[in-house]
């Protein structure tokens, strides 16, 4: 198939493979893949293979896409890559398709005849799907993506000082009026999306100036997952207010019992208080009380993540380079290349 206008029956089957699947990520899923190709995406050649059982349900959906890739900013060249379809820019972690088990061998078969003479680019590959890799592919890039594991209950997370550093900033907060309201799928407020921007804006900007991706830019693709969101399916945020105006906002992904933590913005002013963290800290505690097995901080290896005691997994980048082009971008890579 190659457009984002899927069948109804394909797009819940999709969405099933990625919830039964103990590693399936929400960026391999059919709401971000296809809001993405409609966005961000849009007018790029993508295409999805799909293999279905003898029911007819789909048992394994492969998104792929060709674009383009600069061996150096400096260098105004662009190389043809096929690439999984939703990895390009928006920041996707834990990228893959859905197969189901005994269909790995078939598409890790069909994924190696498809990269044969067109170089392999794959960004952000969760471990669970080295299996697929064509021979000859190789790791460019890794990222840490830290995640807690909550089935012992959000008590038993990061040391007990930390713990009790966070009940005082929540107990300071609620002296000062500030209150904590959590908006599972489809109970965000309309403007929460404006708000997360403006708040995630000055809260770079104070941190000596830093730069973010995340900018008005985005908001299409983000606001396309909202319209898809279903009851315990797609954007939640943890928000804060204080007296009736909104100072902090935590948006992440919920689906099955997982919840992807994307983005995050808060009133600088309440630096001192402890606000983003404590906004963290709620986050984790009501995806808790709602039956998330896994909160999952994605990529970077900043201190504050292993503070709640979250454990690294590593997504790796692995390319497999054909012809001269892809001999460039392997130059690109090689001195980023893991050891």
């Amino acid at each position: 198939m190659r457009t984002p206008e899927l069948d109804g029956e394909l797009v819940r089957d999709w969405r099933q493979l990625i919830a039964d699947d103990p590693d399936g990520s929400w960026f391999a899923g059919p709401d971000w893949v296809l809001a993405w190709w409609r966005t961000l995406g849009a007018g790029q050649r993508g295409e999805i293979a799909v293999w279905r059982g003898a029911d007819g349900r789909a048992e394994a959906v492969v998104p792929l896409a060709v674009t383009r890739q600069r061996p150096h900013h400096r260098v105004p060249l662009a190389l043809p890559v096929l690439t999984l379809l939703g990895a390009g820019p928006g920041a996707a972690d834990h990228c893959g398709p859905a197969v189901r088990p005994h269909r790995r061998g078939e598409v890790a078969a069909w994924l190696a005849a498809r990269a044969r003479r067109r170089t392999l680019w794959l960004p952000a590959l969760d471990p669970a799907h080295h299996d697929l890799l064509p021979p000859g592919a190789r790791p460019v890039t890794r990222s840490a993506c830290p995640r807690l594991d909550l089935t012992a209950g959000p008590d038993r997370l990061g040391s007990r000082d930390f713990r009790a550093a966070n009940r005082r900033a929540h107990r300071r907060l609620a002296a000062a009026g500030v209150t904590f309201h959590w908006a599972p799928p489809t109970a965000a407020p309309p403007a929460v999306l404006d708000e997360l921007l403006r708040l995630h804006r000055l809260r770079r900007q104070a941190a000596a100036g830093g730069v973010s991706s995340f900018d008005a830019g985005r908001l299409p693709l983000h606001r396309a997952l909202l319209e898809t969101a279903r009851p315990g399916c797609g954007p939640a945020f943890q928000l804060a207010y204080c007296e009736g105006e909104l100072i902090g906002v935590l948006y992440g992904f919920w689906w099955a019992d997982r919840f992807a933590y994307y983005q995050i913005g808060w009133d600088q002013r309440w630096a001192a208080e402890s606000l983003g963290t404590a906004l963290i800290d709620a986050a984790v505690r009501n995806c808790a009380a709602d039956g998330v097995r896994v909160f999952d901080f994605l990529r970077g290896d900043e201190p504050y993540k292993y503070r709640f005691g979250a454990q690294d997994r590593t997504d790796t980048g692995w390319l497999l380079p054909r012809g001269a082009g892809g001999a460039l971008l392997g130059v690109k890579y090689r001195l980023l290349s893991p050891r």
